[in-house]
């Protein structure tokens, strides 16, 4: 009785103030996050190939460029579109756990390629993917969880 009462009342499953301020944060992780990747994907995916390989100098074949690019749009879709429709919102953290492999090769590229610092930056986004990804997992009404 007390679980559903939490529940109604928004403080994902009894967590009070602090599960109110992490949602809002992982709010504000998630859009920033979908929108670093809806610019990249759709880069990678509407740039002439040519001019894409020419960019990023690295030695990956085109059409798996343009298949990372998919991935990147479809993770910031998966990031921001189940929560604001509230179906099936189990995805996102899977969507946040797609961008954490695909930034985990991003920085082991860009480290063998010779980048030490620029490595940097994947290396973030994949650590603030994980992040959603974790805190998402955490915040799930109890009620919702398979047993």
């Amino acid at each position: 009785m007390a679980l559903t009462t939490t529940m109604r009342a928004g403080t994902f499953a009894g967590r009070g103030t602090e599960g109110r301020a992490l949602h809002r944060a992982l709010w504000t992780l998630q859009g920033l996050l979908g929108v670093l990747f809806l610019a990249t994907g759709l880069m990678k995916l509407a740039t002439p190939l040519d001019v894409l390989m020419a960019q990023m100098q690295l030695p990956l074949p085109g059409l798996f460029v343009r298949f990372l690019g998919l991935c990147e749009l479809s993770g910031a879709l998966g990031l921001v579109l189940p929560g604001l429709l509230r179906i099936l919102t189990g995805l996102t953290p899977l969507a946040a756990s797609g961008l954490v492999v695909i930034m985990t090769g991003a920085t082991v590229i860009t480290l063998v390629v010779g980048g030490g610092a620029t490595a940097l930056m994947p290396l973030i986004v994949g650590v603030l993917a994980a992040g959603v990804a974790y805190g998402r997992v955490r915040l799930r009404p109890l009620a919702s969880r398979r047993v």
